[in-house]
C-alpha cells in the first residue's frame, strides 16, 4: 500500500512540474513561436492527456483495494459536497472568457489579423468578491465529496496539494503581471474559502 502511495504521489509530482513549468514566462517565450495562436490550446489539451494518465495509473494503482465503511450521514454529507463542487464550477466558469481560457479565441483572432493575449483580465466581481480562486474550491469540494475508498482519499490529498501549489505559483505570475492591483485583492479577500464574506473591490480598468 505504502508503495502505491508513493508512485501515484510520483505521478500527481511529475504532472504538476511540467505542467507548472509550461506556464512559465520564460518556457512560453521559447515555445510558442512553434505553437504560435494554438499554444493555449496545445497547452490545454496536453495537460488533460497528463491528467488523465495520472488517473489512470491511481486506478491501476489501486483497483484491488476495498472501499471505506462509511455512515450513512456521511454518504449524504459527502454527495452534498458533491454536487456543490460541481455547481460552484458551473457557475463560476461562467465568469471567465472560455474562448480565452480554451485558447480558441486566440486562434479565431489568429485567423482574422488580430494579436490575442493568453492571460485575462483581473476578475473582482461574482465568485471572485468571496474567494481568490473559486474553480480552485469547487474542485476540492468535488475531490473531497466523493472520497470513497484509498484511491479516492490519495486522490484528494494529492489534488489538494497540487490546487495549493499552483495557486501560490499562479499567484506570482499575476502580481507581476498586475502588480498593486492584485496584491491589494489578495490582500483583501481569501484564497479558498470564504471566511471573509463578500468583499467589495473596484474591477481593474484595461
Amino acid at each position: 500500500m505504502f508503495e502505491h502511495h508513493l508512485i501515484y504521489g510520483a505521478a500527481w509530482l511529475i504532472f504538476g512540474l511540467v505542467h507548472s513549468l509550461l506556464a512559465r514566462e520564460f518556457v512560453k517565450s521559447r515555445l510558442k513561436p512553434l505553437f504560435g495562436a494554438f499554444y493555449r490550446l496545445a497547452y490545454n489539451i496536453f495537460a488533460t492527456l497528463q491528467i488523465a494518465a495520472v488517473y489512470v495509473v491511481g486506478l491501476w494503482l489501486y483497483e484491488h483495494e476495498v472501499a471505506f465503511a462509511r455512515a450513512d450521514w456521511l454518504v449524504v454529507g459527502q454527495g452534498a459536497v458533491y454536487l456543490i463542487g460541481w455547481l460552484l464550477m458551473i457557475l463560476a466558469l461562467r465568469e471567465y472568457d472560455l474562448g480565452t481560457f480554451s485558447g480558441l479565441t486566440q486562434i479565431r483572432d489568429h485567423f482574422k489579423g488580430i494579436l490575442a493575449h493568453d492571460d485575462e483580465p483581473l476578475h473582482f466581481k461574482g465568485f471572485h468578491c468571496w474567494v481568490r480562486h473559486p474553480l480552485y474550491s469547487a474542485g476540492l469540494l468535488i475531490l473531497w465529496g466523493r472520497v470513497t475508498g484509498p484511491f479516492d482519499l490519495m486522490t484528494a490529498i494529492f489534488g489538494t496539494l497540487y490546487l495549493w501549489v499552483g495557486a501560490r505559483f499562479e499567484e506570482r505570475h499575476l502580481i507581476r503581471l498586475y502588480g498593486d492591483h492584485y496584491a491589494t485583492y489578495k490582500s483583501r479577500v481569501p484564497a479558498f474559502i470564504p471566511v471573509k464574506g463578500k468583499v467589495i473591490l473596484k474591477e481593474l480598468k484595461p
